[in-house]
């Protein structure tokens, strides 16, 4: 397998960002929220600071205990959505289990929803991270994959049918398989010329379950004994033809890129400048 890096396809998004930021009067501004003590939530978090600082955008974080209120999240929201020097909000996931995750992401004002799930049907301006960061990094192989068919493997309908419209807008023949149904779905995945999946178990895909020449994009991420391991059983992978992102260092750095690229284009938009954007 030929190795999808993301290191060099979020280097060239950031250079970008940068040059542009470089040029306006004031600098675009990401505030995250931060609840409880995941250790890979603060690495994320911190990944997310330090890429953002080095192109010019302000950050700023607000951690909760995870002891604290529902409402008391929601309020800091509210707060980072009527200030004005803010751009882009988001919500590091995921939350302690005592949280309605959704009923907090909902608070967040569609101008300022950078992770861009709650704008993509709506506004198509911020498209949704995740899906924009697969994308970038399945045309680095500079294939030609119009037309090509796709199976997202996921654990909602509603990520596997964003997923879908994403893989759609680019010419692929995308379908979504929720993990449950994955046993039943074999064949279709033996049959796809892009795999993509995001679960977070890992070995979930082996080699066996795939063909020769696929293009897999690993967005899983499980960590055990202190390493990080994704969806697919990448030793397994190996002698295989094809193209495979590797966990770490594949889908993460690219998301954290469209991440910042959606902030610029956030505060474009709110400077009614984003006409030639």
């Amino acid at each position: 397998m030929n190795i999808l890096y993301g290191k060099a396809v979020s280097a060239k998004i950031l250079a970008d960002l940068k040059e542009k930021i470089a040029k306006e009067k004031t600098a675009p501004s990401l505030a995250v929220i931060l609840v409880g003590n995941d250790k890979a939530s603060e690495i994320y978090v911190g990944l997310k600071k330090k890429r953002a600082e080095e192109i010019g955008i302000d950050f700023e974080l607000a951690r909760f205990d995870e002891n604290c209120q529902e409402n008391e999240i929601i309020e800091k929201i509210k707060e980072f959505n009527g200030n004005e020097k803010i751009n882009g909000i988001i919500v590091q996931l995921p939350l302690p289990n005592k949280f309605d995750t959704q009923e907090i992401i909902n608070a967040i004002s569609l101008e300022k929803d950078v992770d861009g799930f709650s704008v993509f049907k709506r506004s198509g301006k911020l498209e949704p991270v995740f899906p924009k960061a697969i994308i970038a990094l399945i045309k680095s192989n500079d294939k030609n994959f119009a037309g090509k068919n796709a199976v997202v493997i996921a654990n909602s309908e509603k990520f596997g049918s964003v997923m879908k419209s994403a893989l759609e807008k680019e010419g692929i023949k995308a379908e979504y398989v929720l993990r449950g149904d994955l046993k039943n779905n074999i064949g279709k995945l033996k049959n796809s010329d892009i795999v993509m999946t995001a679960v977070g178990e890992k070995n979930l895909i082996n080699g066996d379950m795939l063909k020769n020449g696929v293009i897999v994009v690993d967005g899983g991420i499980v960590e055990e004994n202190g390493k990080v391991f994704g969806d697919v059983d990448f030793e397994s992978t190996k002698e295989m033809e094809g193209f495979i992102s590797p966990v770490p260092g594949g889908v993460g750095p690219v998301t954290i890129a469209c991440l910042l690229e959606n902030v610029y284009s956030a505060y474009r938009r709110k400077s009614n400048r984003d006409l030639d954007f």
